[in-house]
């Protein structure tokens, strides 16, 4: 399961001298730490139940590292926000964020259903996670997407281009022919994580700060759909049609028709103006002021392991199911639909506890809590039961998975500082999926050699550093002293 492309979950309560909490949602992406009221985030999320009915959860994007040099933009006519009109951007927001999902999931999720589908061995199917490096480095050309031409023509330029990739998949995907599919992904992964850069931009572009924090519910929310789309609906298709070639025509059909809706009607903000420091050189002075908060290295080694036993065990997760007997429909409506529920559920109930409680207080519970879940696997692997109890073992490792995804992504948060919160962010989620691209591309290999029962005791022993640096690594506010801190959420 990939932690990462993440982008929104509720951060730990901050009491301001108003005594107003803070409750930002966060995906990959968007400077979202706002201000509310206890009564701003009941009405944001009824507005995202009502307007996407879709539940928010955990990132689903991470900021491009030039976000933190973009101005915030003030309303603009021409992004939909007039006065009085509270929906005039939900429509584009929710569709660009559902594109911005459903090739992630293809890459991530249905590439692996489909190895597994067509017998590859683990160590191939482990390789899947390599595609991952395209958001690993993205931030590499983060700066050309900011600079060159208007993010409103990269999204429609790359989701176009993502239909025709993902269109070209179709036929070898019917006929088995795993070599050409995986050449192909390569670009459909390239072109996937430039897309983000354009929206997650676009996203601070066309939206003044308030509109920002309460449509991000709806942005993961749009996000968390496409998921369920693609390693649910895409998976069950693929095994209902008895070949993988509609799942892909479906899937490059609803890229084309994004691509074409938003050529159409998404809107002309003003193009921000380029930082008095070049792209580059801003982002090199993000990422020296990020490395000079007190205990970085300890921090660094914090992001790498945290997730470095679900990364291990949910590489392998597809084809331990298939070893357990679940047919590919059993799989997409298991794992890709309702484990995707309950991931969602998990990550809403991790937030709420992180925000009454404090991370200073949650962190190393909710650590503990992530890594001994991984012996669930373990007993699955083990004892190999009836399927009422793997579909139980299942949601539940799931949903504790969910809890430790809201406990990081509010540490990740809490590392961000300054000028540059959204290039700190952007380099956090960077350095943590780079840590679950290693762990992934390795696991193929690892359960091959050892077998499922010692594969995820392994995983499991992986997220023992992971545990035990949360009890040493600093949950105050980068730039902020740990006395204020605890003052700060008393």
């Amino acid at each position: 399961m990939q932690p990462p492309r993440l982008p929104e979950m509720l951060e730990d309560r901050h009491t301001s001298a108003t005594g107003c909490a803070r409750f930002p949602w966060v995906p990959k992406t968007g400077p979202i730490n706002r201000r509310c009221s206890t009564g701003s985030i009941v009405t944001s999320v009824q507005q995202v139940f009502t307007q996407s009915a879709a539940l928010p959860s955990r990132a689903a994007s991470e900021p491009s590292p030039t976000g933190a040099l973009q101005a915030h933009q003030e309303p603009n006519a021409a992004s939909g926000e007039q006065k009085g009109n509270e929906l005039g951007s939900v429509p584009w927001v929710a569709t660009t964020y559902y594109g911005e999902g459903l090739p992630y999931s293809i890459v991530h999720q249905v590439s692996a259903e489909l190895f597994t589908a067509f017998g590859a061995s683990l160590s191939a199917i482990g390789y899947t996670s390599l595609y991952g490096l395209a958001w690993n480095f993205k931030f590499l050309w983060s700066p050309a997407v900011d600079h060159y031409g208007h993010k409103r023509s990269w999204i429609v330029a790359t989701q176009i281009a993502l239909a025709v990739a993902i269109l070209a998949i179709a036929m070898p995907a019917q006929q088995g022919d795993l070599t050409t599919v995986a050449w192909l992904l390569v670009p459909v992964s390239v072109l996937a994580a430039t897309q983000d850069i354009a929206i997650d931009g676009f996203y601070l572009e066309a939206l003044p700060d308030k509109r920002q924090a309460a449509l991000s519910g709806l942005r993961v929310g749009a996000y968390r759909v496409a998921l369920l789309v693609g390693k649910g609906g895409l998976v069950i298709l693929a095994g209902l049609a008895g070949g993988w070639k509609a799942a892909f025509i479906a899937a490059g059909a609803m890229m084309l028709l994004l691509g074409i809706a938003h050529a159409l009607f998404l809107p002309r903000p003003a193009k921000t103006d380029p930082s008095e420091r070049s792209a580059p050189k801003a982002f090199w002075h993000a990422l020296a002021s990020f490395l000079r908060q007190p205990k970085v290295l300890l921090v660094l080694a914090f992001i790498l392991t945290y997730r470095a036993g679900d990364a291990l065990m949910f590489a392998m997760g597809t084809p331990f199911l298939k070893d357990l007997g679940l047919s590919l429909t059993e799989r997409g409506i298991v794992s890709g639909t309702w484990g995707t529920i309950t991931s969602v559920a998990g990550s809403m109930v991790g937030g709420f506890i992180v925000s009454r409680l404090g991370l200073e207080r949650t962190l190393r519970p909710i650590a503990l809590a992530q890594g001994f879940a991984i012996l669930l696997y373990a007993w699955l692997a083990h004892a190999r039961p009836t399927l009422p109890a793997i579909i139980a073992t299942v949601l539940v490792e799931q949903f504790v998975a969910g809890i430790g995804t809201a406990g990081l992504v509010v540490y990740l948060m809490r590392r961000c500082q300054g000028a540059y919160k959204a290039s700190h962010f952007a380099i956090c989620t960077a350095l943590m999926s780079l840590g679950t691209t290693i762990a992934g591309t390795i696991s193929g290999k690892l359960a091959a050699h050892v077998g499922f029962p010692a594969f995820f005791l392994i995983a499991f022993t992986t997220a023992i550093p992971g545990i035990v640096l949360s009890w040493f690594v600093p949950t105050n506010r980068a730039g902020e002293t740990a006395p204020a801190a605890r003052q700060a959420s008393a």
